[in-house]
């Protein structure tokens, strides 16, 4: 276990914002974070993971936990566990060089395997629910661990149930993924270059990836909005139809627009980045400035995928 008192926040949040943590623990065992949540009951706690989906507003008066948990084992042919502190895209580049399969489309999302089963991460076609089969997590007040189904997870659009009825209630600790014996890595190696053409490259450009979430809308209005804008894209869904927040974004024209050190990213309008030694507040700022001219000129909310802290 390390700990880590008043130490800057830079190396632990994508978005490069330099603040401090009162305390900072990186744990490297179920019992070493049993023991931590004990000695620290009732206090303020945080556990991050690469810090890709967070924007740090303010010193964080509490203790940050981080998972040096980086292990992945075969439960058999088509399962596999990894622990919540291994990077999500070393855990698929892994599989793929075993000529295993499955979870090729999420590489090079930011992020550890822990972050993976709270936000439901997704890209082309593919979400991280569709891949969990299950997820090993510890109740922060009891310390008795927990096995939630991917049922149980409650999991929605960039959602499940970590995120709202036990927000803070417990920390994942590792999550056993669908696999199966194929070639992945010609369309691996798609995914790499179609990301890293559009996205700015983590630890080279501060940003938290995609910022905003896709909206959907009901049926109606998105019928309302294809006779003013025909050439919008649409994606019928259980969910309503959902239309891509970046071409939102994009023909409001925030492509490339400045606030302060804030950016709209040039390549992918979805994406605000720290262009210039950015503050919180300019990213707020740039981020509230670019919702409402989308609900203006389209009666749209687009919320952030971006937890402030």
């Amino acid at each position: 276990m390390k700990k880590y008192e008043n130490i800057s926040l830079l190396p632990y949040n994508t978005f490069g914002i330099d603040v401090k943590a009162r305390l900072f623990i990186e744990y490297y065992s179920l019992d070493e974070l049993r023991q931590v949540l004990k000695e620290h009951k009732g206090e303020q706690i945080l556990h991050i993971g690469q810090g890709s989906n967070l924007l740090f507003t303010r010193d964080f008066n509490g203790i940050i936990l981080h998972s040096g948990m980086a292990r992945a084992r075969f439960i058999d042919d088509e399962t596999v566990e990894a622990q919540n502190g291994l990077r999500l895209d070393d855990l698929i580049a892994q599989l793929t060089d075993m000529a295993y399969c499955g979870m090729e489309k999420l590489s090079l999302i930011p992020g550890e395997v822990g972050a993976s089963a709270v936000q439901n991460v997704g890209a082309y076609g593919v979400e991280a629910k569709d891949v969990i089969e299950r997820v090993y997590t510890m109740d922060v007040e009891t310390q008795e661990e927990r096995v939630f189904t991917n049922e149980e997870c409650k999991f929605g659009y960039r959602d499940s149930i970590f995120k709202h009825e036990l927000k803070g209630k417990y920390i994942v600790t590792s999550v056993v993924y669908k696999v199966k014996p194929g070639e992945a890595s010609k369309t691996r190696e798609e995914i790499i270059q179609t990301r890293m053409a559009k996205l700015p490259t983590v630890g080279e450009v501060g940003s938290a990836g995609s910022f905003f979430m896709n909206p959907f809308v009901p049926e109606e209005k998105a019928k309302e909005l294809l006779e003013l804008y025909p050439d919008m894209p649409n994606f019928p869904s259980p969910q309503g139809v959902k239309i891509p927040a970046a071409w939102l974004i994009e023909q409001c024209g925030w492509k490339g627009k400045t606030l302060g050190g804030a950016q709209v990213w040039p390549k992918q309008p979805l994406v605000i980045v720290n262009a210039n030694n950015a503050t919180p507040d300019d990213i707020i700022a740039l981020a509230a400035q670019v919702s409402a001219s989308v609900k203006e000129k389209f009666g749209i909310d687009i919320h952030p995928e971006v937890n402030y802290i």
